[in-house]
């Protein structure tokens, strides 16, 4: 097992990371740009180094900066947490290439499932569904027109190396094809580097099913079973839950073996989420996250596995000593995203918290780094706290979480909280009659 890990990331999930490694006894590396000097992870860690100023440019993607961190304190491998620099196979090959070790998949699966062309083609050859759609595409190449036809409108446009709901387009008619194209293709490579695009056929109104995963060197893969990401807006999620109402079991579990297969056929390593579109009890692969979720929580609380300290246990070697059978649904969970942004406008709302009350109980979860007196940056994403809640049943976990919203309170910054307890309290939601579309077309949220 490794003596120190550097976690090279911020906020919540650093937190979570680190209080992992504390329970496994191995030292812990924060990493921290000037703006986060004052946070909980850099306090707590038992060495901190600072990386950089606040733009994410020159800290936490500073991939120089953070290896040089790892060799002046001796960690023995980085863990990436989410976002930043976790889905990126050139980071990876850097921690590696400088003789640590790098707590994910390898990066040539990050390389493979990170384009959501060739993660298609994996994933066809591994038994999976895809959307009826394209390969890469240009918008100064006329044969796309002929390949929108053929694939029927409307038709979405995706930025290849896409992530966070960035790089999507819809388009309703052909003449709007070029034009939207032109500015996906300009989005895609300001936000990711890349330009390279394809076309889905657009599904109206699906549910967004992912599965957890965990696989070992060992060739030993399995699955926690599937949550429901639904509830989003703008493609960004808002509540999760698991397991998901309303599929039947035999689909689910066609659905957990292609996704185990999978794994397999490509050798991956470490914790991954498939992403899928379900419409008319069809499940359609999407994408892959070749790291942990956000949302990771939900699938924790069902099954009483900490999936950091597994994905941690793999990293260093070890072989997964638990079977497909260990692995149980335990009960309904749900998670809500508290993020700091304005209840009507969804501008993020930096600032300093004056005021943290999270709440506490039974079946109750709060995931975050906040606290009286710190201040929410500007900086980067808005998310402050994860509140999850647990309970025999749906009814139950649902009970538990409006009363969690009620008890949790903030002061001094704007947040969604008031559009979560709307939520909870919706009909449609207590009935799992949920789609992406849920916020748009029932409450009249863009």
């Amino acid at each position: 097992m490794f003596s120190k890990i550097l976690i090279a990331n911020r906020g919540e999930i650093a937190l979570r990371v680190l209080k992992a490694c504390k329970e496994m006894g191995i030292g812990t590396v924060a990493i921290y740009s000037e703006a986060d000097k004052d946070l909980k992870h850099v306090k707590m860690a038992d060495e901190a180094v600072c990386i950089g100023p606040p733009e994410s440019a020159k800290s936490y993607l500073n991939i120089p900066a953070i290896i040089s961190a790892c060799e002046l304190t001796n960690a023995e491998a980085i863990h990436p947490g989410v976002g930043f620099l976790a889905e990126n196979d050139h980071f990876a090959e850097q921690v590696v290439a400088s003789g640590y070790t790098f707590i994910g998949p390898d990066p040539e699966s990050i390389r493979v499932m990170g384009n959501k062309i060739s993660a298609k083609e994996m994933a066809v050859n591994a038994g999976l569904q895809c959307v009826p759609g394209s390969g890469r595409v240009s918008a100064t190449n006329r044969e796309t027109l002929t390949k929108a036809k053929e694939i029927g409108y409307p038709v979405m446009i995706k930025a290849a190396a896409g992530g966070g709901g960035r790089g999507i387009s819809i388009v309703h008619q052909e003449e709007d094809l070029i034009p939207k194209m032109k500015i996906t293709q300009q989005e895609a490579l300001n936000s990711f580097g890349s330009d390279e695009i394809y076309l889905e056929k657009f599904l109206d109104s699906p549910r967004h099913i992912e599965v957890q995963v965990l696989a070992d060197n060992f060739g030993n893969a399995l699955h926690f079973f599937e949550r429901d990401c639904s509830i989003q807006r703008k493609n960004q999620k808002i509540i999760e839950e698991a397991p998901a109402m309303n599929i039947p079991s035999d689909k689910k579990q066609e659905l957990f073996d292609l996704c185990t297969a999978c794994c397999k056929k490509m050798k991956y390593k470490g914790a991954g989420t498939f992403e899928f579109l379900y419409k008319d009890e069809d499940f359609y692969f999407i994408e892959m996250n070749t790291r942990l979720q956000v949302e990771h929580t939900v699938s924790e609380m069902i099954t009483d596995f900490d999936l950091v300290k597994l994905q941690i246990g793999i990293a260093a070697g070890k072989k997964l000593e638990i079977n497909q059978e260990d692995i149980k649904v335990r009960g309904h969970a749900i998670q809500c995203r508290i993020n700091a942004e304005h209840p009507k406008t969804f501008l993020p709302s930096p600032g300093k918290i004056t005021e943290w009350g999270k709440p506490g109980g039974i079946g109750v979860r709060v995931d975050s780094h906040v606290y009286d007196g710190c201040v929410i940056s500007p900086y980067y994403d808005a998310l402050i706290a994860k509140v999850c809640t647990h309970g025999n049943d749906r009814e139950e976990a649902m009970c538990r979480m409006a009363f969690a919203l009620e008890e949790f309170f903030v002061e001094g910054i704007d947040t969604n909280k008031d559009l979560q307890e709307i939520i909870l309290n919706e009909e449609n939601f207590r009935k799992a009659n949920i789609s992406i579309n849920y916020l748009q077309s029932v409450l009249d949220i863009n």
